[in-house]
């Protein structure tokens, strides 16, 4: 296509018809109302992209644009660049590593507030429920535990559905998409962080079979965005000092920084959330940035080991258990034989089975969940709500059915737990006998994978417990992703996994020299790569989670088979989640059709340019009736003997330019005065919701017939390719350089310089697909 973004297609919709994208200069058109549909993946009635969690499921929608990862070079840049000092070269390093450690500091500090908020208010609940029981007052008990649920629920809810939809959700696809240069409104804005933190609290708490460790991952990021950017105006939250990173390539740094930081906080493992973002966030990575995401993953467990070490004495309420290591199972000593081989590798076919069949679930939930969502706020809350009554349902009533076991001889811990988190939960049996159902489901999450990863008492929890465990988890953790409010996948995914990990463990008992603590952590190891299909970060997190490392072979192993299995059903939930948003999500790999594909096929016109010394008013018409960002600059006669490309100008930059009012009444070259009376910090990026409107300009009649030289502010070295070029091969380029636009070039003289600009939107399958329906007999 030409200069156009995929804003231009997305942000237009369905309120604009041919001939108004005729205008727009494209002769892009649509030949059926199918084909209309064909981009928006959820919602019939509109064609905008969908960017929260919550938009899957019907939210609100918004246009997207693409991020400006390349380097400009212009004039006005070079000449800072130049300009800049040794002193202030040193400034700009130490300024990064300044951020990396308050992106450490910052996300340290809420994942251990995280805990601490969760662990009490949950706790509170619990042992207000616990002692109705012990009184006998079992329908009390309920309406108290399911009141309290409710409460929590509602306000989760009313947070995500009328402050910030941007902040439903897990939050990694919406991360994963922005690191690969897709932006949309309020993905990491300071609403979306207040609303994430406090939301992921309030529904973790309120027993949701949901995790805060994949809200952890956008918390991170959103404070890494808040702090590249100096703050928020809006808020009055502004440090000027930290306001040097002003362009996309430095914030994408920090985000991938903040991203890692968010895993390394919430599960204390600094080595697995690098891992993390080089294996699943990031689309671009060098060495430089492994540095700085090792740092501040070090800060984050600095700071959540001093902050864990203070809450041992007992001055953080009922958060005071635990280090670094939150599922110790190193106890168990894993031996093991051929047998054992063999029920690893079926652990792994399992995993692989039941992932992907939980992926291909959560997709038609989502889907499901959209009719309801998309009435608005009351409607989305309405379903929290129900959701909420059904999850206090079965963890309360589901222990019912669960028998009375006595208390194991010679335990060194409580048994039955009164009053607090432990392996024997009292629930209703008489004294000296324990509800093994009531410990999996009527606790906290931490604590459930706690008891299922524990070692030494095969007998500890019934088949019949693990089943029940298995498939109520299983089907919660489906209809729970997705309602309004901030949900993890990680936990209910580790829940599920080592339920039936422990329960294959203890049927193999006999022939198996594996501990049952140690199957269970295989199983959750084996659904953990069926679902997310990542390896080598998943197998270190679950390392540094259990502290086992001589378990490393097996996890390696059943993550490597149960990653193989489920690929051969469907991709990775990350992966459907970001294709259900309606996100361009550039992959790594070209699609084979591309190679049946040049360049110039996916270009179409006409193509608008503007000369290096253009007319004002021919630049504001032009603004005014179309969205692109880019815009190839021409020069002619008599500033060149021929037409050639003197570069790409963006959007933002002529506005900026008009702004300023540096008019000449005689087309000639302006440029030094341009460079005297404007700095490179005029043309960097704002933040989020801050830039120059074409609404900000006053444009007098008068000054619409001078000239304006462009020169100053052209990007003199944009990418380009021929127009023959393989399309498989400008999508691979197009990648790996982080562009936004792409300039193709005719391939025989005495033609226009350009013949047009190749954008996201033109790279993705639905587009050459409707394009070229024939493609598809060539895959």
């Amino acid at each position: 296509m030409d200069e156009r973004d995929e804003n231009d297609i997305e942000s237009e919709g369905l309120l604009c018809d041919e001939k108004e994208l005729e205008r727009n200069g494209s002769s892009f058109s649509f030949s059926s109302e199918k084909g209309m549909m064909m981009r928006e993946p959820l919602l019939v009635r509109s064609r905008t992209n969908n960017t929260s969690q919550i938009a899957i499921v019907g939210a609100n929608v918004c246009p997207i644009e693409s991020l400006d990862y390349e380097i400009v070079d212009n004039d006005l840049f070079k000449q800072d660049w130049r300009s800049r000092n040794k002193v202030q070269i040193f400034q700009y390093l130490v300024l990064k590593w300044t951020l990396a450690l308050l992106i450490g500091l910052s996300t340290g500090l809420v994942g251990f507030f995280n805990n601490l908020g969760v662990e009490n208010i949950a706790g509170f609940k619990l042992l207000l429920t616990s002692n109705l029981m012990l009184w006998e007052r079992y329908y009390l008990a309920f309406a108290a535990y399911a009141g309290c649920n409710m409460v929590l629920a509602i306000a989760a809810a009313a947070l995500c559905a009328y402050i910030a939809p941007a902040a439903a959700g897990s939050g990694i696809p919406e991360v994963k998409a922005y690191l690969n240069g897709v932006d949309a409104h309020s993905i990491l804005a300071p609403s979306t962080l207040f609303v994430k933190i406090f939301g992921s609290i309030f529904g973790v708490a309120a027993g949701f079979v949901v995790g805060k460790e994949g809200p952890m991952v956008h918390t991170g990021s959103c404070i890494a965005n808040l702090l590249g950017q100096g703050g928020s105006k809006k808020y009055h939250l502004t440090w000027k000092w930290l306001r040097y990173f002003k362009n996309d390539r430095d914030r994408r740094d920090l985000i991938t920084c903040g991203a890692a930081a968010g895993v390394a906080a919430a599960f204390r493992a600094p080595v697995g959330g690098v891992l993390f973002a080089l294996e699943e966030a990031a689309s671009w990575w060098r060495s430089a940035l492994l540095w700085r995401t090792f740092f501040t993953t070090a800060v984050v467990a600095v700071v959540l080991r001093s902050l864990i070490e203070f809450c041992r004495s007992g001055k953080c309420g009922l958060f005071g258990q635990g280090g670094l290591i939150m599922f110790d199972v190193n106890s168990a000593v894993p031996t093991y034989s051929s047998p054992d081989l063999l029920a690893v590798i079926l652990l792994g076919i399992i995993g692989g089975v039941f992932g992907s069949l939980y992926n291909y679930l959560v997709d038609k939930v989502l889907r499901t969940y959209s009719i309801i969502n998309e009435r608005g706020p009351p409607f989305k809350i309405l379903l929290v709500v129900i959701i909420s009554f059904l999850t206090s349902c079965c963890s309360y009533g589901l222990p019912w059915l669960a028998k009375c076991t006595p208390c194991p001889d010679g335990l060194k811990e409580e048994c039955p737990t009164i009053g607090s988190s432990g392996n024997y939960k009292n629930f209703q049996c008489p004294p000296g006998q324990y509800n093994d159902l009531a410990s999996l489901l009527l606790n906290t999450n931490d604590d459930v994978i706690r008891n299922l990863f524990s070692s030494g008492n095969e007998e500890e929890f019934h088949l019949s417990t693990l089943l029940i465990c298995f498939v109520t988890i299983y089907c919660l953790g489906i209809i729970t992703y997705g309602i309004a409010i901030p949900s993890g996948l990680f936990i209910p995914v580790i829940l599920a996994g080592a339920s039936y990990g422990r329960l294959v463990g203890t049927l193999l008992g006999s022939v198996s020299e594996l501990d049952v603590g140690l199957f269970a952590l295989l199983g959750a190891a084996s659904f953990l790569g069926g679902t997310m299909r990542m390896t080598v970060s998943l197998c270190v997190i679950l390392l540094e989670l259990t502290n086992d490392l001589l378990m490393l072979p097996l996890v390696m192993l059943v993550l490597l088979i149960s990653k193989t299995v489920a690929d051969s059903f469907n991709k990775g939930v990350y992966d459907q989640i970001v294709k259900m948003k309606g996100l361009p999500y550039m992959e790594a790999h070209a699609e084979p059709y591309m190679r049946h594909l040049v360049a110039r096929d996916v270009v179409s016109g006409p193509l608008i340019s503007f000369s290096g010394v253009e007319k004002v008013g021919n630049i504001l018409h032009t603004l005014q009736m179309t969205k692109h960002n880019g815009f190839p600059v021409i020069d002619e006669p008599p500033f060149s003997e021929t037409p050639e490309l003197c570069g790409l100008v963006l959007r933002s930059h002529l506005l900026v330019l008009l702004k300023g009012k540096k008019f000449t009444k005689q087309k000639l070259l302006s440029g030094s005065v341009i460079l005297n009376r404007f700095h490179a910090f005029d043309f960097a990026k704002p933040g989020s919701g801050k830039g120059l409107k074409l609404e900000d300009l006053d444009i007098k009649e008068e000054e619409m017939e001078l000239y304006v030289d462009l020169h100053p502010i052209t990007n003199t070295s944009p990418y380009t390719v021929v127009e023959t070029m393989s399309l498989a091969k400008a999508a691979v380029l197009f990648r790996e350089l982080g562009l936004r636009h792409l300039c193709v070039v005719p391939k025989t003289p005495g033609r226009p310089p350009v013949v047009g600009i190749l954008t996201r939107h033109d790279f993705m399958p639905e587009h050459i697909l409707e394009l070229y329906p024939h493609i598809k007999l060539h895959k």
